[in-house]
């Protein structure tokens, strides 16, 4: 489908009303029937099942980029300059909670201009993240990486970024998606989890509107990719060839990270931000920050990979 035939663009709609600074990384699991996500810059970690009044609020040490559960009911947290394993008493709990957290790893202990950003497990159930620069200057001195228990920390043999960014694979596992966000290209390469090998990076597609900038994206069971355009107010729905093929719109300025789940599959979440925005943008779109769904006609959710916390 070209992006002449699209059909009718779709409006997401609140879901549960937050106001995150920078919403991020929102994933179904499953196991606890909750979405999950983080608000980076309010170093906290919240979980929500749908339909309830309240969320879980856990408070962190630190800002949390990303995260993913693990196969033995625990959280292995990317927060910023280190890996951890958090454990919850209670996946199903609201209000606070502190979780305990044991270091796996440091993440780039001498440069302190990076900070953890995107990542999600591969389909082995391996961790892949990424870093960004946070100075001013945004020179492309971010990387990607893998971690494992029975590999460690393995840095990815990818290009430099200013900010990482879409990480996810394809239903298979043997492509994995990135971008660097200011690039404003979204990249594909051929991937293997056992040894962290990458190869032929190659385009697999380009925003097109003034003010899109490519956030966190997704795969579904067709796959195709799902990605959120920060500035863009959209989620778009790209072909497994890179070809656009629906747009989603969000009612606020910055959507961060798509997920796709609920009971049934069938739901498209995403989460937003606060950041970036003016304070007459803010009194515009008092809502940002807060989480946004939209039912689908049928079930394309894949299940989250769960990190793989067994001995080596």
């Amino acid at each position: 489908m070209t992006p002449s035939s699209q059909p009718h663009r779709a409006e997401l709609s609140l879901a549960f009303a937050q106001a995150a600074q920078l919403g991020e990384g929102i994933q179904w699991h499953a196991a606890s029937g909750r979405w999950w996500w983080t608000d980076i810059e309010g170093s906290q970690l919240h979980a929500w099942t749908p339909g309830a009044a309240n969320s879980l609020n856990c408070k962190l040490p630190d800002r949390l980029g990303c995260f993913a559960h693990t196969r033995s009911g625990q959280l292995i947290l990317g927060l910023a300059k280190r890996l951890c394993i958090a454990q919850l008493p209670d996946l199903m709990a609201e209000g606070t909670a502190s979780p305990a957290l044991q270091q796996l790893v440091a993440v780039d202990p001498s440069e302190t201009r990076t900070r953890v950003n995107d990542g999600r497990c591969d389909r082995r159930g391996f961790f892949v993240f990424g870093t960004m620069n946070e100075a001013r200057e945004k020179r492309p001195i971010g990387s990607f990486y893998q971690y494992s228990i029975q590999h460690g920390l393995r840095r990815l043999a990818l290009p430099a970024v200013a900010i990482a960014n879409s990480v996810c694979f394809s239903p298979d596992g043997k492509t994995l998606y990135f971008t660097d966000t200011l690039t404003r290209r979204i990249l594909q390469c051929d991937y293997e989890a056992e040894s962290a090998q990458v190869g032929n990076i190659r385009l697999f597609c380009e925003m097109s509107e003034p003010g899109a900038w490519p956030d966190g994206s997704v795969i579904d069971a067709e796959g195709c990719l799902w990605n959120a355009q920060w500035g863009g107010a959209q989620v778009c729905r790209y072909d497994p060839q890179g070809q656009r093929m629906a747009s989603y719109g969000v009612p606020v300025r910055n959507p961060s990270c798509p997920a796709l789940g609920g009971p049934d599959g069938d739901w498209l979440m995403t989460t937003t931000a606060r950041q970036d925005n003016s304070r007459e943008q803010l009194q515009a779109l008092p809502l940002s920050g807060s989480l946004f769904g939209l039912r689908l006609p049928g079930s394309l959710a894949l299940p989250e990979s769960l990190f793989d916390d067994s001995a080596a």
